[in-house]
């Protein structure tokens, strides 16, 4: 007999960050008022996707799943994410710093920077973007459309929640 009792099965928000990029700072009170709105029934996911004109934004995106490793990865994405002028300006060392201020394992932020654990997690975010057409960031994607916010963030919010609601057969509060 199935349960017909149970919630709907979530719907995905995949968030195309780039660790450096301060419009991803921006786009995080989207991010949180999109998980106020739909609470459990919205599973946001972020997919890194460091673009090559962020010099830092690769080895960002292995610190921050280290940083997921250690338990505190969403923590290190939004300290990280305020501080992309920082990062920008100071570079890589910036990365354990931070680990170090969430107390976190900064030696292990710093050896996987070194050893690569995380290339792979990276990679294969950054190949799927690619293959989803994603090309700039904040993007997101959402019911198998994908929502780019580069160029502009304008509207964004609101376009993202008609395709939940429509997911998840809710009308907009």
């Amino acid at each position: 007999m199935t349960d017909t009792s149970a919630s709907p099965a979530p719907a995905v928000l995949d968030t195309w960050f780039d660790l450096q990029c301060p419009d991803c700072h921006t786009a995080l009170t989207d991010v949180d008022l999109l998980r106020q709105r739909y609470g459990r029934a919205l599973e946001v996911r972020l997919r890194h996707f460091p673009l090559a004109r962020h010099r830092h934004a690769y080895a960002a995106a292995q610190a921050a799943e280290e940083a997921y490793a250690q338990g505190r990865g969403e923590d290190y994405v939004r300290a990280l994410l305020a501080r992309t002028a920082e990062l920008g300006e100071r570079g890589e060392p910036v990365l354990p710093g931070i680990a170090r201020d969430l107390g976190l394992d900064a030696d292990e932020v710093e050896l996987a920077l070194i050893d690569g654990r995380h290339l792979l997690a990276v990679d294969a975010d950054e190949a799927e973007g690619r293959a989803l057409g994603v090309t700039g960031t904040p993007t997101y994607v959402i019911g198998g459309e994908r929502l780019d916010g580069g160029a502009s963030q304008e509207g964004l919010r609101e376009r993202v929640a008609a395709v939940a609601d429509r997911l998840l057969g809710a009308s907009a509060p």
